[in-house]
């Protein structure tokens, strides 16, 4: 939709964009319907009772466990922030979403990105020190240390955010209004402007490849420290670093892969970019609760408990 500006220029200024979605054909939107909503149903449920269950169980009020129950509200973030949209227009002939609504989006989705990235890299050094400092443990992993974690990753989540954003949100948007994805991306979104963007789009994907990229190649440096540090001290240690730090590592790549491939690689194929999108979107955060749950005994007997509270409550009521 357009509508004439107020200086009474000969351009128009735009209130909304139209998504072209994922897809045309009637069976795949309705594929991608039922997994896309199973996924995100899963999603919600499974990181919701991570985080009842760590709040709930006094045995996981530990350094390592607040990390896991931070994270897992930040999944919740991540399937909220794209995927009701996406599912709720797949059926639609007309896809569109406001400029606020776009601009929010963008917002949302690189605050929720930067605070997984410095979570992950807490939880990173969570474990190296549990595993190779193991008897300062408490007293480097102290509750003052884990706040700081905290607001540091939403700091800087919000100013990564705000940084962005500060470069776009005052761009002229004068005629082309349609993106070809499911949700506003940002490299696409910059693309509609009416004006030269090819230096504003290099700075944009440089400040979110580089984030992704430095921060991808902090947690790798950290693992490959952890498992070499344990293999000089242990003479099975590779094999128990590697139980311990399988889970991390999965969720490192499933989070950092997605991203890198789109700020890195010069001129991804849409649809590759919007399956890593959806991937990202619904996939991810299913994936992470399901890893860190199976992978984990204490997390599963605590789960146990919390349920089985729950239904004894339901019973007695």
């Amino acid at each position: 939709m357009l509508t004439r500006p107020m200086d009474g220029a000969n351009h128009s200024a735009v209130t909304e964009f139209v998504f072209l979605g994922l897809t045309d054909s009637w069976e795949i939107q309705f594929l991608l319907f039922v997994v896309s909503s199973t996924f995100y149903v899963a999603s919600i449920m499974g990181n919701s009772l991570i985080m009842l269950t760590v709040t709930s169980d006094p045995h996981l009020h530990s350094p390592m466990y607040f990390l896991l129950a931070n994270l897992s509200f930040i999944d919740l973030g991540v399937s909220s922030v794209t995927s009701p949209k996406m599912i709720y227009d797949l059926f639609r002939k007309r896809k569109v979403i406001s400029f606020r609504g776009c601009i929010t989006q963008i917002f949302f989705i690189h605050v929720i990105g930067g605070v997984e990235m410095v979570l992950l890299i807490a939880m990173a050094f969570d474990r190296y020190v549990a595993i190779c400092k193991p008897l300062h443990y408490l007293t480097i992993m102290s509750p003052r240390m884990r706040i700081f974690f905290l607001v540091a990753a939403w700091m800087t989540g919000l100013i990564h955010s705000i940084v962005q954003l500060a470069f776009v949100v005052n761009l002229p948007f004068c005629g082309p209004n349609v993106l070809d994805s499911f949700y506003c991306d940002l490299p696409r979104f910059i693309k509609l402007a009416c004006t030269d963007t090819h230096r504003l789009e290099f700075m944009v994907t440089a400040n979110s490849g580089f984030i992704s990229v430095g921060s991808f190649f902090i947690l790798i440096i950290s693992y490959i420290i952890i498992i070499l540090t344990v293999q000089k001290y242990s003479s099975d240690g590779s094999s128990k670093a590697l139980s311990t730090l399988s889970a991390h590592i999965t969720v490192v790549v499933l989070f950092f892969g997605p991203l890198i491939f789109v700020y890195v690689w010069p001129s991804p194929s849409t649809h590759l970019d919007k399956f890593l999108a959806m991937f990202d979107a619904v996939l991810t955060p299913f994936l992470n609760a399901i890893i860190y749950t199976f992978r984990n005994q204490e997390m599963q007997v605590a789960m146990r408990r919390v349920c089985g509270k729950l239904v004894n409550c339901r019973k007695i009521s």
